[in-house]
């Protein structure tokens, strides 16, 4: 099955695009950069408290977080496993070249192994990490 790593050059840039295009849509119909904005009330550590105290309150705030970037976890997936499942396998298929009409033409098992394959290629994820790194500075500087 063709992905990034595998495909054309000629293809590289166009696909490209249309996973963008889908991956914008799909992050706005799932909300689930809202959903990782969902953050623990801490408690401030007062300057004067003590180093038990630090520690205690340190510790209440750790275990906090990890709830709720769990509770966090398990609403994205909710989100793109349960409510949007349609658009999620878009987004896959169209990561293995494959319309999204076509989806069901193939197996779980060929989509992980092309994807994984992808994700584990090290020019396709330095060259999305890239654009990233490049989008953040020019949108910084605006």
């Amino acid at each position: 099955m063709k992905n990034l790593a595998t495909c054309k050059p000629s293809e590289f840039l166009r696909q490209t695009n249309r996973i963008k295009k889908a991956a914008e849509k799909w992050l706005t119909e799932t909300d689930i950069l809202n959903i990782r904005k969902n953050l623990p009330k801490l408690e401030t550590i007062d300057k004067d408290a003590d180093v038990e105290e630090r520690n205690r309150i340190f510790e209440a705030n750790q275990k906090k977080a990890r709830k709720q970037m769990l509770e966090n976890t398990s609403k994205i997936l909710d989100a793109i496993m349960e409510d949007h499942p349609d658009e999620t396998l878009e987004l896959i298929a169209l990561l293995c070249f494959v319309e999204p009409k076509d989806v069901d033409n193939y197996t779980v098992e060929e989509y992980l192994t092309s994807v994984t394959e992808m994700l584990t290629n090290k020019a396709v994820i330095g060259f999305f990490t890239s654009l990233a790194q490049w989008g953040l500075t020019s949108t910084r500087s605006a």
